[in-house]
């Protein structure tokens, strides 16, 4: 299907893990591809800079890895002139883009769905000099992110993610905002922006179309309470389109471009990467860059 291809992987996996991962997706990708080129990130910036070094030699990029992995990849291609068609290995702790894109979540059934064939050009966020995947995020979100306690990741995988929203959403301080969109600006106190372009968040769907990801369109969530009845409300949703803006704890705004500033600098999460701040400006580049998908994925349902 493919003539040449590479597959970039995780180095900070023991070597075990790393030889049973890539026993899972070998056989099934070098099925499909003439050449397959095998590279082993060894830190943090590796599987960026390979993307833009040498993303233009493939008709496809393979990576092996979580959603680190994948922002990672995503900023070295999105601003290639002729960037490859990209493929998700979920290995990774959520593994939330991979969802959605509707790719099976283990490793094995993933390279056999990934080998169908079937492709998607997909939207992806740019804020400021950076690009993003699945979302950004202000606040409680960040809060979240860096109280995952590294031991529990480790032992217990998406549930610390749980457990660090609990743990977070009670106590989360309130800032004062400004954020300007399409035709229109809103101010005031929130605890949490979000802005999505995924539909998966710790692995739980978030409540947006099954398009979201090729409509175009910016999915905006400003929660201005904290505690426990915010999570009962947002689990409760089924959809964005059901707000109800007398009775909720949270605007919701949908758009293409906006910039959003805090009354103090503030971390920005960018797909559970954390090494922006306010303030920031983001903006959508229509199906920038094209991925494999799974069946029923993006723009089929």
């Amino acid at each position: 299907m493919f003539k040449k291809a590479i597959l970039i992987h995780n180095g900070n996996a023991g070597q075990d893990e790393t030889d049973n991962r890539l026993g899972a997706v070998i056989g099934s990708l070098a099925a499909g591809v003439g050449e397959l080129v095998l590279v082993q990130t060894e830190k943090p910036g590796d599987a960026e800079r390979i993307c833009a070094e040498r993303g233009e030699e493939f008709d496809v990029v393979f990576i092996l890895g979580g959603d680190g992995t994948v922002h990672e990849c995503v900023n070295g291609l999105a601003d290639l002139a002729s960037p490859p068609v990209v493929g998700i290995l979920p290995g990774g702790t959520c593994n939330d883009f991979s969802r959605a894109l509707n790719l099976p979540q283990t490793l094995d059934q993933a390279a056999q769905a990934l080998m169908q064939g079937t492709t998607r050009a997909v939207d992806i966020g740019r804020v400021n000099d950076r690009y993003f995947s699945n979302f950004l995020g202000v606040g409680l979100i960040t809060d979240t992110s860096e109280n995952i306690n590294p031991q529990l990741k480790g032992k217990l995988g998406k549930l610390s993610y749980l457990i660090s929203t609990f743990q977070t959403v009670t106590s989360a301080d309130p800032f004062r905002f400004s954020l300007k969109y399409d035709g229109g600006a809103v101010e005031g106190e929130a605890v949490m922006i979000f802005v999505a372009n995924g539909r998966f968040l710790g692995t739980q769907p978030l409540p947006l179309d099954a398009d979201a990801l090729v409509d175009g369109i910016l999915d905006v969530a400003i929660i201005r309470e904290a505690g426990l009845p915010l999570l009962k409300e947002l689990f409760k949703i089924k959809s964005f389109r059901e707000w109800d803006a007398h009775s909720s704890s949270f605007d919701f705004i949908r758009t293409k471009e906006l910039t959003l500033s805090t009354d103090r600098s503030m971390q920005a999460d960018t797909d559970g990467e954390i090494y922006l701040n306010t303030p920031v400006s983001i903006s959508l580049l229509e199906k920038r860059l094209t991925f494999l998908v799974g069946e029923d994925g993006p723009g089929l349902i």
